[in-house]
């Protein structure tokens, strides 16, 4: 078989953080020759039609199956097929319920093709997957959309019984058979509350798939990756940084950006009035969300820092800013309320540093560009990240959440803890991660040694290798399933 025979079939979990890293999969197996299939709900589809239409212009074997999302039976209300549409626990996990459901309606999509794929590669969110390639005797392989750091922290706490020997979500312990020190605790780890056996099936379903792939290099996290393939004792693949895949196939990297709220234009131009490396830009990516009163202290708090900014708000935040703080800021700050072109502000000399929710693809998008972090984690696997940026990479700055925004009521029951970071300590953060003196231009200088590593690993370095090895390991085991089938039926195989 060559790679032009293969079928490979993609389903990221329905949120945009898990579709664009898919998305940028799916573009760098087809630019290796297989003919690839993503498969999006309507909803999904529809918000993420630019993406898809510049990967058609590209010429790329990427096309897209839309198949229903089952939001109706579990409550959901029409339309309702993202993650980052959540604003509760109740909706999250009723969201979940739903996702799980999706298992018959692939199943009966994957049934419905000419021949049955070569390949599923699902996000390691669908646990469920795992049934219906067994079923369809089809390969499986994996893409987290998260680091290996995390990756082997939580598949060392729960196989080694750590998280339930806990007396509670807040008693600190130590990551066990782990290559650094981190003390953590099951709040700040295992993810949101009442998703533990969620989180369980996750790290089964990696373990028994076929090969896994991890947005990320060895420049990053050669060790975490070498001990996770360990562990798991499964062939694993880093394809990363996926947000860096530019050859002339593919177009650019602003192919990537989606429908912004602002005029990339009109960014790039009020950048271009800043001087370099002045710029914080403030994402929390597009679930993570801050109460109305402590919006209103980092508002305060990046006022009174008198350093530009672009801040990127959801329509929920907005509550928060007073009427006229765009006014008094308006010389140096640009608030964008909605989707914004981050890839465009990222790659962009006037902006020196990146505060952020911690997520993976945000996290690997500003290492990419040689920019440090200020880190604000929220939940899940964004303390763990956090860890990785400050503690072992040095190239962050913790802005000094310690409490996970799922957990916040837990803390002090029938208690909100709106507010976890006042305004003088945003001021100070922000002044440290801007910070032009010996300590910031040796964060700087360790963020541009990575930035530079990671961009010969995506420009024809390892990660190509990579790929066209995980390529071999499918054409392998096709050529093994086929064989079985061929036996099975008494048949000589095919050479």
């Amino acid at each position: 078989m060559a790679p032009a025979d293969l079928h490979f079939v993609m389903m990221p979990l329905m949120a945009q953080g898990h579709v664009l890293p898919m998305v940028d999969l799916a573009r760098l197996i087809a630019g290796h020759g297989a003919r690839v299939t993503l498969v999006l709900t309507p909803v999904n589809a529809a918000r993420n039609r630019t993406v898809l239409e510049n990967v058609a212009r590209a010429g790329l074997a990427v096309d897209v199956a839309e198949i229903p999302f089952p939001g109706n039976a579990v409550g959901l209300p029409e339309g309702f097929e993202s993650l980052d549409m959540v604003t509760d626990i109740s909706l999250g996990i009723r969201f979940y319920q739903a996702w799980d459901l999706l298992a018959e309606p692939l199943e009966a999509y994957l049934r419905s093709l000419p021949r049955r794929p070569d390949c599923l590669v699902a996000d390691a969110c669908g646990s469920w997957t795992a049934g219906v390639t067994r079923r369809l005797g089809v390969p499986r392989l994996i893409l987290p959309v998260t680091s290996a750091f995390h990756l082997l922290a939580t598949h060392n706490l729960i196989t080694h019984g750590t998280y339930d020997r806990a007396a509670d979500d807040f008693e600190p312990f130590e990551v066990p058979d782990f290559p650094v020190r981190v003390v953590v605790n099951r709040a700040a780890s295992l993810g949101l509350p009442h998703m533990e056996k969620h989180q369980r099936e996750m790290i089964e379903a990696v373990a028994t798939a076929d090969g896994v792939f991890i947005n990320t290099c060895t420049d990053l996290e050669g060790v975490f990756v070498e001990r996770y393939a360990e562990a798991i004792s499964r062939k694993v693949w880093a394809v990363g940084p996926l947000c860096l895949f530019n050859t002339a196939a593919a177009g650019t990297m602003a192919d990537r950006e989606n429908r912004a709220a602002m005029d990339a234009e009109r960014i790039v131009s009020w950048l271009d009035a800043r001087p370099p490396a002045s710029v914080l830009y403030v994402n929390f990516g597009s679930m993570a969300r801050l109460f109305p009163l402590q919006v209103a202290e980092l508002a305060a708090g990046l006022e009174a820092s008198r350093r530009p900014f672009i801040w990127v708000v959801k329509e929920t935040e907005t509550a928060g800013i007073d009427a006229e703080f765009e006014a008094r800021v308006k010389d140096r700050g640009q608030i964008i309320c909605g989707w914004a072109p981050q890839m465009t502000i990222l790659s962009h000399p006037s902006v020196g540093g990146f505060l952020t929710h911690c997520g993976w693809n945000s996290v690997v998008e500003a290492v990419s560009h040689g920019l440090p972090l200020l880190t604000w984690p929220h939940f899940h696997d964004q303390f763990l990240i956090e860890t990785l940026v400050v503690d072992v990479l040095g190239v962050g700055v913790r802005v000094g959440v310690k409490v996970p925004t799922t957990h916040i009521g837990l803390v002090k029951p029938g208690q909100l803890l709106e507010v976890q970071v006042g305004r003088d300590h945003v001021e100070r953060a922000v002044a440290e991660v801007m910070d032009e003196g010996p300590a910031g231009a040796a964060r700087r200088a360790r963020v541009k040694e990575h930035a530079d590593k990671v961009r010969a690993t995506a420009e024809g370095g390892s990660r190509d290798t990579n790929v066209e090895n995980m390529i071999g390991h499918v054409i392998e085991l096709v050529c093994k399933s086929k064989k079985k089938m061929d036996d099975a039926d008494g048949k000589i195989p095919v050479a």
